[in-house]
């Protein structure tokens, strides 16, 4: 829920707040430490590393979807929100929104499905 209340801010690279905009992994971050108080690393490709790798299959609301964007791995990220959706900040657009993960986009660009939670 925190992450959709975000929807429309504006796309910043570097970004981290809903005023001056967000990055994918601003926005992670925010969202992260806003609602669970949980601080998490600045760049996608250091979150992807504190962060379990899963099976698509598995994957619930508040998990994390990485993809290639750039030529490398996790260099972009989302938060899964369930239905094969995903809230992110791409920089196509300008601003944070709700994509599926059926999007040939990012269906040809997902990298991985991972998460912060302990258990499953």
């Amino acid at each position: 829920m925190t992450a959709l209340g975000l929807m429309g801010s504006p796309y910043r690279y570097g970004g981290r707040d809903p005023v001056e905009g967000f990055d994918c992994s601003g926005l992670v971050n925010y969202v992260f430490q806003l609602a669970a108080r949980t601080p998490l690393p600045r760049s996608a490709d250091e979150q992807a590393a504190v962060s379990r790798k899963i099976n698509r299959r598995e994957l619930r609301e508040g998990d994390l979807v990485f993809f290639n964007t750039l030529g490398r791995p996790n260099s972009h990220v989302g938060i899964y929100i369930g239905d094969g959706r995903f809230v992110n900040a791409p920089s196509s657009g300008g601003r944070v929104r709700v994509d599926s993960l059926s999007n040939p986009y990012f269906s040809k660009r997902f990298n991985s499905a991972r998460t912060l939670f302990a258990s499953r």
